[in-house]
């Protein structure tokens, strides 16, 4: 999770993922894991993870090998438990993108390779990283810099108000009633160095803040509420009236994939203040630089 690293752990990845990535600009070939394989577990469909860590691991070395419901009997005819105890004797790091946490757990019980979430229901901190990153390009520091998250506190919302907490920053959350971060998470920002605040008001939340980020409004996996979902959030879009309340030089940032004109307006999207295309591409070197630190 997020809160594995510590702040001083964090910031030596995130640094290197800065040296990585200007190395890359520059066309500087590295090998720091030359003899490592990597597989890639994936239950749900992947554009940005699926390509991101297939990159990062081969430019850096090593091997790569996808898995998922289509090429095995994992969860029809495989229990979870010895797929995680098979895979020790191949590979050095098992990367998953699952539904539930519960699988990753399993996993990380079972492995004793390191196991790196790339996304599941309660938790996306590769996404964190690739935000934190962002805002570090761009501000030159996090702590006593103003997030704010607009919409559900789901597991973007979690991993991103946690991470940037524990490095010193202030992260409003605003969430229609019903829709907060959960209780749990809330529960983990006590001792942190910097802090979270829930609330309902997204203009409120918006006043002053350096960094608005957003997700769409249906996640995959409940189009089934999608009606629902979209009548909660109808407020709580990134639009110019919105940024307008931020400060000057305020960013706007998506996880993507994003519904142009439902949580965010295309104006929003592409205009000046966007740095989604940069934080887009900043989970390719925050993956390379935390796969090189485990």
């Amino acid at each position: 999770t997020e809160l594995d690293l510590s702040p001083d752990e964090t910031m030596r990845v995130l640094d290197e993922a800065r040296r990585l990535k200007s190395d890359r600009s520059r066309g500087v070939q590295l090998n720091s894991l030359a003899g490592k394989a990597v597989a890639l577990y994936f239950e749900k469909p992947s554009v940005r993870t699926r390509v991101s860590f297939t990159l990062a691991a081969r430019e850096l070395g090593a091997e790569v090998v996808e898995l998922g419901s289509h090429n095995t009997k994992v969860g029809h005819g495989e229990d979870l438990e010895d797929f995680a105890m098979v895979l020790n004797g191949y590979v050095h790091a098992l990367v998953a993108r699952v539904f539930g946490q519960s699988t990753l757990d399993t996993l990380a019980k079972r492995a004793t390779m390191p196991v790196i979430n790339a996304l599941s229901d309660e938790r996306h901190p590769c996404q964190a990283l690739a935000d934190v990153m962002t805002i570090l390009e761009r501000f030159g520091r996090i702590d006593d810099r103003v997030i704010t998250f607009v919409g559900e506190g789901n597991n973007v919302a979690t991993s991103l108000a946690l991470l940037a907490a524990s490095l010193g920053a202030e992260v409003r959350v605003a969430s229609p009633v019903g829709y907060a971060l959960p209780a749990w998470a809330l529960a983990q920002t006590e001792g942190l160095a910097g802090k979270v605040v829930p609330c309902v008001d997204p203009r409120q939340a918006a006043e002053g803040a350096h960094v608005l980020v957003t997700d769409t409004w249906v996640s995959m996996g409940r189009e089934g509420d999608a009606a629902a979902l979209r009548a909660a959030f109808v407020d709580y879009r990134l639009d110019e009236a919105l940024i307008a309340r931020a400060r000057p030089e305020a960013i706007v940032m998506h996880c993507l994939p994003a519904v142009r004109g439902e949580e965010i307006t295309e104006a929003v999207m592409y205009g000046p203040r966007s740095a989604i295309w940069q934080e887009a591409e900043n989970r390719l070197h925050v993956q390379k630089a935390l796969m090189e630190y485990l």
